[in-house]
């Protein structure tokens, strides 16, 4: 798994093809297989025309039409890539005009991958002119190389924002893990001189996507001007925020933040709320880590929710508040999993308190998240399969 090493391996396949299936209070669900014969499935896009586009960790984007994966792949880098354990190509963002011909961010997409070198690397591909099923492998252009001390904690997640301002702009967030081994031992998720341990916020924007580094510091960035690196943060204090998402009604930000030994965290965020700090390594969950007790907790985002690893229970994986219609109880109500057990939770607020209920289990190890267009969601998992979620 890309979350939590020496404890999880990509290595250990789960060969299962049913689905255990739990009755939550608040309604009765069920996988539907999508797509099968995938390589440890770790991102899922949707492209706005029915497509999906499924990341693969050795190193290959795979393009799903009509229920039918391509033979061919969408984009390989295998041969940049480092893969295994918590290491490969991690995350995927659409340009949020991918689509649209009239617009210059056609075709566009950003990449999230561990280079050979041990970096996390963030780069710019586009669209063959000529096919739009497959990319220009040669168009890439590096926007970030980020050095990782150690194998582990790379987070990965690259997603679109909601509209900002009066121009409704859309900035890139980017979820960087602290650096790996135990404990953060060197206290990234702290340094503001550092990337590890935070979430970054960039401007790929028509200006930027013509010159080096490819990207601008949106002015409202915390420490914007002050260059890089520091002006790229949004927010910090970050474990590993393997999953992160916007909630596409309110544009309220959820972050899953797979803990140390103890404790699985989600964090709520309202839009556009910046320089909040989620408290690792001062805290794991809402819990005295170092030190052990009477931390200084002032100016710590408390996560809206925390549960308890071990037993069957490992690794928080995130996912997306819920906005379609097939599942009309549960709207609003944010889904997660955990990487170990497979059971799939939703989260909600219910009297003011927020509460989370097991929704079912599936018998392989989940992977990540997506959402279509029409806010429905879907599961992938360590089967290399891909499951929409339906009543």
């Amino acid at each position: 798994m890309i979350l939590r090493s020496t404890k999880i391996f990509i290595g250990l396949w789960i060969s299962v093809v049913g689905v255990t299936l739990c009755v939550g209070a608040a309604q009765a669900l069920t996988l539907q297989p999508i797509v099968e014969g995938l390589g440890a499935p770790v991102a899922i896009s949707h492209v706005g025309d029915g497509r999906m586009l499924v990341v693969e960790q050795q190193g290959r984007i795979r393009f799903v039409k009509e229920g039918r994966l391509l033979p061919r792949a969408f984009l390989d880098i295998t041969d940049k890539v480092i893969a295994g354990d918590e290491l490969g190509l991690l995350g995927l963002a659409l340009h949020p005009q991918f689509l649209q011909n009239d617009k210059p961010g056609v075709g566009l997409f950003w990449v999230n991958y561990t280079s050979k070198q041990g970096r996390t690397v963030i780069a710019r591909y586009r669209v063959n002119s000529k096919d739009s099923d497959v990319a220009d492998p040669h168009s890439a252009l590096t926007l970030l190389q980020i050095p990782q001390p150690y194998p582990n904690h790379n987070g990965g997640q690259l997603q679109f924002g909601p509209p900002e301002g009066p121009a409704g702009k859309r900035f890139l967030y980017i979820g960087m893990g602290d650096g790996g081994h135990g404990g953060d031992p060197h206290d990234f998720a702290q340094n503001d001189a550092s990337l590890l341990g935070k979430l970054l916020r960039i401007d790929p924007s028509l200006a930027s996507l013509l010159n080096p580094p490819f990207f601008s510091l949106p002015q409202d960035n915390p420490n914007a001007t002050s260059g890089m690196p520091g002006g790229a943060i949004w927010a910090k204090g970050l474990r590993n925020p393997w999953r992160f998402s916007f909630d596409a009604t309110t544009g309220e930000l959820f972050i899953a933040d797979v803990g140390q030994d103890q404790w699985e965290e989600i964090n709520r965020t309202p839009a556009g709320r910046a320089a909040l700090n989620y408290g690792w390594r001062i805290m794991e969950g809402a819990h005295c880590f170092r030190p052990k007790n009477n931390c200084e907790r002032r100016g710590l985002v408390v996560p809206i929710h925390e549960y308890r690893n071990g037993g069957a229970r490992c690794a928080v994986v995130g996912g997306y508040v819920y906005r379609g219609r097939r599942l009309p109880q549960l709207a609003g109500f944010y889904f997660y999993a955990d990487y170990c057990s497979g059971e799939i939770f939703s989260l909600g607020r219910q009297g003011g308190v927020w509460k989370s209920e097991i929704l079912l289990r599936a018998p392989f190890n989940p992977l990540t998240f997506g959402q279509d267009y029409d806010g429905e969601l879907y599961v992938a998992g360590s089967n290399g399969v891909v499951y929409k979620i339906v009543p």
